[in-house]
């Protein structure tokens, strides 16, 4: 037996003595849990962060008894229709790799095809580039990545492309990469570089909210605005809501974006149902109606 089992054997008979001792009261995931405290939904998602939570907590664990670790990089894609979560995701992500000390500084770098691609040659490279250096420590986040892929041959989206690659490769500890955008068209995306694909370890799903889960959105977002809704609000809400599904093509509803703006528009519809009325007492400031939501006949 060679010094290297020796050393495992020794840790792993210490680790058996003090797994009584040393097992957690708390719930493991429990840093998990706060960070997605608030999102509505997401199931599936939850789960796969905390598969990633597990296996970097695990690693550095086994970095700390003398074990060998894989560093992985944790560049993600992220497949899903507008308003179903993909940015704020994406932001919450950065804050806990700083806790988990993946990354040091976990800002996020917000960019679409225009911060990548030049209009003129070795421009995109440089500007790729210098996105990923400002991104270094944290996250760079890419919506609508697809659009990189159009356009016609002479076009520099796919030098962008190029470039991300090999950026990633290159500084994969540095940063995370995070892509963004409509199912069908990443998928498609990931086909344009040979290599793309590949790193990519984590392809999370960002599912259209259910008619419930939009209303328990809709009600988070008028408490957050000092409003409260009347029970005929409530199905008119859901009226609304269940016209606009029912009508929605697969690219169409935009899920949270189509609430607030249900929202706002309610809130200028009481805004000027109460200045009509000369009401102006607290309660009737606080409520909105039925009336308030616009109901197609």
């Amino acid at each position: 037996m060679n010094v290297r089992a020796n050393q495992i054997n020794i840790v792993l008979k210490q680790q058996d003595n003090q797994a009584i001792t040393s097992r957690p009261t708390h719930d493991p995931f429990e840093i998990v849990h706060t960070a997605m405290e608030g999102y509505i939904g997401m199931q599936s998602l939850r789960q796969k962060i905390k598969e990633i939570y597990a296996f970097i907590a695990i690693n550095k664990r086994r970095d700390e008894v003398g074990l060998k670790i894989e560093k992985h990089a944790l560049h993600m894609l992220f497949k899903g229709n507008p308003g179903t979560g993909k940015t704020t995701v994406a932001r919450t992500l950065a804050k806990l790799f700083v806790d988990l000390g993946v990354l040091e500084q976990g800002h996020v770098i917000e960019a679409e095809r225009a911060d990548l691609v030049g209009e003129y040659i070795g421009q995109t490279a440089n500007k790729t580039r210098a996105l990923i250096q400002r991104a270094k420590g944290g996250v760079l986040f890419i919506d609508e990545a697809y659009a990189l892929a159009r356009g016609s041959k002479k076009d520099f989206g796919k030098e962008a492309i190029d470039t991300l690659v090999k950026q990633m490769e290159d500084h994969h500890q540095s940063f995370i990469l995070i892509l963004a955008g409509y199912p069908n068209e990443m998928l498609t995306f990931l086909r344009t570089n040979p290599g793309l694909a590949s790193r990519f370890p984590f392809i999370l799903d960002f599912p259209d909210y259910t008619v419930d889960e939009l209303i328990r959105i809709a009600k988070k977002m008028i408490k957050m605005r000092d409003y409260h809704l009347t029970t005929g609000a409530e199905a008119s809400l859901r009226t609304v809501i269940d016209q606009e599904m029912n009508k929605k093509t697969t690219q169409s509803f935009s899920n949270g974006r189509f609430i607030r703006n249900v929202i706002e528009q309610a809130i200028r519809n009481q805004s000027v149902r109460l200045i009509q009325q000369r009401v102006y007492d607290v309660k009737e400031l606080i409520l909105l109606k039925a009336d308030d939501f616009e109901v197609e006949s």
